[in-house]
């Protein structure tokens, strides 16, 4: 085969060496891993409280009213080791800095009985409140924050429980195109009996709209999030606010009614029966 003219081949070796694709080292330097992309920070340090409001009911703020918020074994843990009645302490751990849009996941489990005196409808029952009023603001009774909770249900060895569900203490979804007044709406997760751990998630998204996952799985959706309803029933009136604890504040929040809650605190809560949380982190997401 003939030799090509030297200023040609010149010219085609320049163009193939342009042409290459960058050597490995220099196309790792310029990507960044997926699971690297999202900044997640976690909001429990596994050692103590540090960053966390205490309010128990008819307590003072950030009393830690017999021992009920421990942290053990890198888990944070909510006992009744030091009770012998519940006597309606119900209490609720703030993180200290409100959100508006984020995602919010951890872990729990159920773990052994329900203290004596707590309701029926307590036995392996809690939930993380979302938008939640802050810790200081609580009435002194006060029995659950102002907030949309992410409720978290054990099964009870037989029959389906639902977890994952929304209650809304002082406020109000809607699904569809319709303001939802029902206190508790259930998701359509699987039931978890015993006590190993569920994987659990909530997308937050201002006063848009909130998803919650379990296990990974979508397990219920609303939006506009918002002030209204009752307490627990849209008949509520001053005496049923009362009943809870919010004797003081309850005007405060008729005159809210309809008002679009767009970000507020996360609080873990304590309602009679025993509870454990770890690996709790926060994604912040861009406000579009």
């Amino acid at each position: 085969m003939n030799a090509l003219p030297h200023p040609i081949l010149a010219i085609l070796m320049f163009c193939l060496a342009s042409c290459a694709p960058a050597p490995e080292s220099e196309t790792a330097t310029t990507t960044t891993p997926v699971g690297e992309e999202e900044q997640w920070i976690s909001l429990f340090n596994g050692k103590d409280l540090t960053g966390w409001d205490i309010k128990m009911a008819g307590r003072p703020l950030n009393e830690n009213f017999r021992n009920t918020w421990r942290v053990e074994d890198s888990m944070l843990r909510v006992s009744y080791d030091d009770y012998e009645n519940f006597d309606d302490a119900y209490g609720h751990l703030y993180y200290q800095q409100p959100y508006s849009h984020y995602k919010l996941r951890f872990e729990y489990r159920f773990t052994g009985e329900q203290t004596p005196g707590g309701a029926n409808w307590n036995v392996r029952n809690s939930g993380v409140m979302l938008h939640s009023q802050s810790a200081e603001s609580n009435d002194m009774g006060q029995h659950f924050p102002v907030s949309v909770e992410l409720q978290l249900l054990g099964g009870l060895g037989e029959g389906e429980r639902t977890t994952g569900n929304v209650c809304t203490p002082g406020t109000a979804v809607v699904m569809g195109d319709t303001i939802n007044y029902n206190h508790c709406i259930n998701s359509n997760s699987a039931t978890y009996h015993g006590d190993g751990w569920v994987k659990a998630e909530a997308i937050v998204l201002g006063g848009e709209a909130m998803h919650f996952l379990i296990e990974g799985d979508t397990v219920l959706s609303f939006q506009q999030p918002q002030i209204g309803g009752g307490f627990t029933s849209r008949r509520d009136d001053a005496a049923a606010w009362k009943r809870f604890g919010v004797e003081d504040s309850y005007p405060q929040w008729l005159d809210r009614e309809g008002e679009i809650l767009t970000e507020g605190y996360i609080a873990l809560q304590a309602e009679s029966h025993p509870i454990d949380f770890r690996n709790i982190e926060l994604l912040e997401l861009p406000q579009e």
